[in-house]
């Protein structure tokens, strides 16, 4: 089975590992999709802290992960499920429902985030720090 699941990954923490080694526990094959620069920045506005080639050596490197991509539209996304075979789509709860209507072409699961970490508040604290 082909796992597929996307994300920013950017400024690379434990929760990033946790979702993506439960994810690819669901089949044979994790494939991991990693927001271009350019769509980071139509996303939430800002530049990431790590360039798009450095996110996907980060994520291409571990263990878990068999193929990676950059993900260059939000709108692509039922695309890439077609285009790499997804049997299922994993996400973060984050986002729960907001996938559902890739359902007819994939299994959606959403994952929980793991408590008390995210790349946002990571970066807010560093920002005090200075």
């Amino acid at each position: 089975m082909n796992i597929i699941t996307f994300g920013t990954f950017d400024v690379f923490h434990v929760g990033h590992i946790h979702i993506l080694e439960r994810a690819a526990e669901l089949g044979d094959k994790l494939i991991v999709g990693v927001s271009s620069d350019k769509l980071n920045i139509a996303k939430k506005g800002r530049a990431p802290v790590y360039c798009e080639e450095d996110r996907l050596k980060i994520i291409s490197s571990l263990k878990c992960v068999d193929e990676v991509f950059v993900e260059n539209s939000l709108e692509l996304k039922a695309q890439y499920i077609k285009d790499f075979n997804a049997d299922v789509l994993v996400m973060g709860n984050d986002w729960s429902g907001k996938f559902d209507h890739f359902s007819d072409l994939c299994q959606v699961v959403y994952f929980p985030r793991t408590p008390s970490i995210s790349t946002t508040e990571i970066i807010e604290v560093v920002k005090r720090i200075k």
